[in-house]
């Protein structure tokens, strides 16, 4: 069994090996690190990408240490790069609780204190999906918190935050996968906000066969992580939900849909999280029923733009896209393929130098091979959305 580290280290860095693999839509202008890969390591697969970049310049990826499916023995783990992705250090175990399930990382930077949160869910090993929805399970699905003071290297003990942040009522819960965010802009800059989802009972839905829908939520602190409320629940038939703010601090919540819609849901917040508008879709983000990543980029030669990534096809998982906009997710000018093949979950960040970084999960053969981190020119995402722009005004 893998055990946890707590204690203070120095990672040795090394280089990660880098190639192309096939499939690729941009081998020449971007390079591919595989930074785990299926059946190599100490574990048998690794699923769930997050990423984020510290305060300090560092690069901290996430992913679940997996020895088979969504259930069972599942740990936390992370790779740290201070030279913008070029080199990442050794594996580390942020979280192993012997046979159990501790998965969906979901971090968040606080940029004035320099803290890491990072939020968790834990559940029984022994308790598939299923059963934790109908609530026949062993034991319940449930939110856990540390966080980080040295830049990543080390981390607190989580801390199990359900007595608070989740409803009784819910069975299944689950964090991001991806990130949370902290609102730059308006009346709650400075809060932080997690992305989150859950099941509840409803008569009407057939999730697992049974009345049982699935919803969205956030999480948020305005003391810097000394408490944590929860928003209002978006549904239904959404979650895998990742959070973005616009250019007026208002909050875009960007769902995985089982509506039937082969698109994202989105919904908006104008009070912080707090409480969200109708459901609705956004029939420019195609999927097959995925997890996607939305993130805002900020300021691109006078114009908020924005990004978004998942495997963008109306069935299966493959053909990992990039889309950008310069207009608060109004619209989607511009794509780019930057995988064919089989390809599922993303997240995107950006990096110290401007530079537009994602972390997805992509194969030859199956869309879980390599958990795969790759770095494009922001010139290269956004430049065709100028053009748009200057045709549009003129």
């Amino acid at each position: 069994m893998k055990k946890l580290i707590f204690s203070f280290l120095i990672p040795a860095f090394v280089l990660v090996t880098v190639f192309l693999l096939p499939g690729t839509a941009t081998a020449q202008k971007t390079r591919q690190q595989v930074l785990w890969k299926q059946g190599t390591g100490n574990y048998k697969n690794y699923r769930i990408p997050a990423i984020i970049l510290t305060t300090q310049g560092t690069l901290l990826a996430f992913c679940e240490g997996r020895e088979a499916g969504d259930s069972g023995d599942i740990d936390i783990l992370m790779k740290r790069s201070t030279d913008n992705g070029k080199t990442w250090s050794e594996e580390q175990v942020v979280w192993s609780d012997d046979r159990n399930t501790c998965g969906n990382p979901c971090p968040v930077v606080d940029e004035e204190t320099g803290r890491i949160w990072l939020f968790l869910t834990w559940n029984n090993g022994k308790d598939p999906e299923h059963k934790i929805i109908s609530k026949t399970s062993i034991d319940t699905r449930k939110p856990f918190l540390c966080f980080s003071d040295d830049d990543g290297l080390t981390w607190s003990k989580p801390a199990d935050m359900s007595a608070t942040l989740k409803d009784p009522s819910w069975g299944w819960y689950a964090t991001g996968p991806g990130i949370g965010i902290q609102v730059k802009t308006g009346k709650y800059r400075g809060r932080l906000v997690i992305p989150a989802n859950h099941s509840y009972d409803d008569p009407e839905a057939k999730i697992t066969n049974g009345p049982f829908g699935y919803g969205a939520h956030v999480l948020y602190s305005e003391d810097h992580g000394k408490t944590w409320r929860m928003g209002q629940s978006i549904k239904p038939g959404c979650n895998e939900s990742q959070v973005t703010e616009l250019s007026d601090g208002t909050l875009l919540m960007n769902m995985r849909s089982y509506n039937d819609k082969h698109c994202r849901a989105v919904s908006l917040s104008r009070d912080g999280g707090e409480t969200w508008s109708p459901l609705r879709h956004d029939l420019q983000l195609v999927e097959s029923v995925c997890q996607g990543s939305i993130l805002y980029y900020g300021d691109y030669k006078g114009m908020p733009m924005h990004l978004f990534s998942n495997p963008a096809v109306p069935s299966g998982r493959t053909h990992m896209t990039i889309k950008s906009g310069f207009d608060n997710c109004e619209s989607w000018s511009n794509s780019m393929l930057i995988w064919k093949g089989p390809a599922a979950y993303s997240c995107l960040v950006r990096l110290r130098n401007g530079t537009v970084g994602i972390f997805y999960e992509c194969g030859v053969k199956n869309a879980y091979e390599t958990m795969t981190f790759e770095r494009f020119s922001p010139r290269i995402l956004f430049e065709p959305a100028q053009k748009i722009r200057k045709l549009n005004l003129y």
